[in-house]
């Protein structure tokens, strides 16, 4: 039997409420708080037809009253699940932004590494046949492991490109001297002398010092991406503590069992009751700014320096650049390693007359502009920057804000424009305490939300770590600096991935403590960092080079 029950009375003469000796209050009707809550879904057995005494209510005022225990626990549970729903659709634009912009941003990059490769590999096959197929692999290689270092895999794209360079240097030293046989000794002393000959020209330091920049930007954006969207997801997901559900009981439903199930609350009420509530994600705010700030920085580097998408299109016509250097510069070269390296021993007569050195008469085809791939995802680089640059702007200061935006929906208060007519937390009247300010150390005299400063919930804390970490990347790359390759235990190696800006000196405006690249001389960084970017052209270009040599020695 419904507990309401025994607190009514039905005389033969009419219906009359139980009243305290002496009260003269006349019975008011719940009709319309039965309406109210049956609309909810609940179950009308659990509300009496007419008020009742009040002393069994935890949350709301104990007086007379359309209340039950039942309705007060439910509306209860009620008022957080709506709390919860709040704050999930009040972010939604944030959550949005992030699992959309990464979503493109990922297929871009990936796209634009598939044409990259397919344009050099068509171009090769149509030019050189089988003797491209026979060693395509090379290529392959190089663009598995630039689309490894994209994927988060360990990859120091200095070491990589710097490998590269000193492979193909050996390569073309053995083709352009067939006459001549050479050890791995002295393959080997022939890579040593890469820095000093400059066989390819200045080829290898610009385009190394563009691929590090422009792979470290968009790797660290993506991951930037990644983590706004994973923190987003989480922070919408709130669980109000116990003291949080009684101040939305008491604020979204206690009306309903004074009676006045139409009347909303007032503003400033609801903005007190969700800065309690929702203190801790509002101190995530500060350091979501600084990711935000961060995220901003980079994407003007995607615009200009570090623009990917600039540096992949040309880059079989930096290969042909590199490779016609070493072709221009082969005898200087070959006179240069004879003379440290020592005279090497002749080679089989039948290779030597077989070879010769104008094997490198040919030059390497570029591209004709209408051969070039369209833009990768159906899109540009640029424009998806300037996309997200907008919205990355709209997303800051979005945790302390979402009280004023929860508070703002005419679905949840009476607004600022109706401050007599609203529900106060005790009757329709003007609320009359100051807001509180945002975060947690400001609740500790919150007048709706019992909450305990003391105790600062790790799960926002954790997401506040994960963003300063990812700020401190962000910053990294905005310096062209990859913070996952840092060498700290040689600090004359100067082998830390992307050393960054040579030719236009970065700006200074981070310092950072254990994520500074270690300090090395600047050419010997800058010679590093050329290096590896054009090993990544000149992979390619390495196995055209190969193949005009075995075209001939084949004929």
């Amino acid at each position: 039997m419904p507990s309401w029950i025994g607190a009514v009375i039905l005389p033969l003469s009419g219906l009359l409420l139980s009243l305290p000796a002496g009260a003269d209050v006349k019975a008011r009707s719940c009709g319309e708080v039965r309406q109210a809550y049956g609309a909810k879904g609940f179950s009308l057995a659990d509300i009496p037809y007419q008020e009742i005494a009040g002393e069994h209510l935890r949350i709301c005022p104990q007086e007379y009253t359309c209340c039950t225990t039942e309705m007060e626990d439910k509306l209860s549970q009620q008022s957080k699940l709506e709390f919860e729903n709040l704050v999930e659709e009040t972010s939604h634009f944030v959550r949005t932004t992030f699992v959309s912009r990464h979503k493109k941003f990922d297929e871009f990059f990936r796209e634009l590494l598939e044409n990259a490769e397919k344009s050099l590999n068509d171009m090769f096959v149509r030019t050189y046949g089988m003797l491209y197929m026979q060693n395509s692999e090379v290529f392959q290689d190089l663009f598995t492991e630039l689309k490894r270092y994209y994927t988060g895999g360990n990859v120091n794209l200095e070491e990589m490109l710097n490998d590269f360079w000193a492979r193909l240097l050996e390569r073309m030293f053995q083709l352009i001297n067939p006459q001549y046989h050479f050890s791995e000794d002295y393959l080997e002393c022939v890579s040593k002398y890469t820095d000093q000959l400059k066989p390819f020209g200045d080829v290898p330091r610009k385009l190394k010092i563009q691929v590090t920049r422009a792979f470290i930007a968009a790797r660290t954006f993506v991951q930037g991406l990644t983590v706004g969207r994973e923190v987003a997801n989480r922070v919408s997901k709130v669980s109000p503590t116990p003291g949080c559900i009684r101040a939305l009981m008491k604020m979204l439903y206690c009306p309903y069992c004074r009676g006045l199930p139409t009347v909303r609350p007032c503003n400033n009420y609801c903005l007190n009751v969700m800065k309690g509530c929702l203190a801790n994600q509002a101190d995530l705010d500060t350091e979501w700014n600084l990711f935000i700030d961060a995220m901003l920085l980079v994407a003007e580097r995607l615009e200009g320096p570090f623009n990917i998408e600039s540096v992949m299109d040309p880059i079989d016509v930096k290969i042909s650049e590199a490779i016609m250097n070493m072709q221009e510069n082969s005898m200087q070269v070959s006179a240069k390693v004879f003379q440290g390296c020592g005279q090497p021993k002749p080679a089989p007569a039948l290779r030597s007359a077989r070879s010769a050195p104008e094997n490198f008469n040919t030059r390497f085809r570029p591209y004709n502009p209408e051969e070039r791939p369209t833009t990768a995802a159906g899109t540009s680089l640029d424009r998806l920057v300037t996309d997200i640059k907008e919205k990355l702007k709209l997303s800051k200061k979005v945790w302390s804000a979402l009280p004023y935006t929860i508070c703002k929906d005419e679905s949840v208060t009476a607004g600022t424009s109706n401050e007599e007519e609203c529900w106060n937390g005790h009757s329709k009247a003007r609320y009359l305490p100051e807001i509180m300010n945002d975060g947690l150390t400001n609740q500790i005299n919150n007048p709706e939300v019992d909450v305990d400063i003391t105790r600062p919930d790790t799960f926002i804390r954790q997401q506040i770590m994960a963003l300063r970490v990812m700020t401190n990347k962000l910053k990294n790359a905005y310096n062209g600096n990859d913070v996952n390759f840092q060498d700290t235990s040689d600090e004359s190696s100067g082998s830390g991935s992307g050393s960054g800006c040579m030719d236009d000196v970065c700006p200074t405006e981070f310092e950072f403590v254990t994520t500074e690249a270690p300090a090395v001389d600047p050419d010997r960084r800058e010679v590093d960092s050329s290096t590896a970017q054009l090993g990544h052209s000149l992979l390619s270009g390495s196995l055209v080079c190969v193949a005009l040599a075995w075209q001939r020695l084949c004929r």
